[in-house]
């Protein structure tokens, strides 16, 4: 199964990166889309449509401001939508936030921190990981392995003041 990746707006891309770097490092394919909940409201109608058709397991949604583009696909699918709000120049992702959060009951959309890409990302692996073992302990020693980063940092910061 891919995680796709959809923004509204190319000028989210480099905040959606560290959320497509993170999946690709776990071997998972994506799918990385420019579409537009306002702008080109049939296209994100197709895309969910026929998300799970195309073999993808779980949608990011990221985008500013209205930031109404993961409601809109969440709307057409019952794929989980992971929405990713975007810090906007207007009210520094709050509105974004906001937007996402405030879903109407029956179209869940679960939402990470304004820029959390990476969580987004490692939110998708976590859904996928369900049901695939190989993902679920690739998620384990990821973990593990921030656990030990922290460990040295913890060994070395008591080292310095002892």
């Amino acid at each position: 199964m891919k995680i796709a990746f959809v923004m509204g707006s190319d000028s989210d891309l480099p905040v959606v990166e560290k959320g497509v770097e993170v999946v690709k490092s776990f071997g998972v394919p994506v799918e990385v889309r420019i579409i537009s909940a306002h702008r080109t409201p049939a296209e994100a109608e197709e895309f969910a449509r026929n998300a799970e058709a195309n073999g993808i397991g779980v949608i990011v949604a990221a985008a500013g401001k209205a930031a109404h583009l993961g409601g809109v696909l969440a709307a057409y699918t019952t794929l989980p939508v992971v929405a990713l709000p975007i810090k906007s120049s207007t009210l520094d992702g709050l509105d974004s936030l906001l937007s996402m959060v405030q879903m109407p009951p029956g179209i869940p959309v679960a939402t990470v921190g304004i820029d959390g890409a990476l969580n987004a990302g490692l939110l998708a692996l976590q859904i996928l990981g369900v049901s695939d073992p190989v993902i679920k302990e690739k998620l384990k020693a990821y973990k593990e392995d921030m656990a030990e980063a922290v460990r040295q940092k913890d060994e070395k910061i008591r080292n310095q003041y002892m």
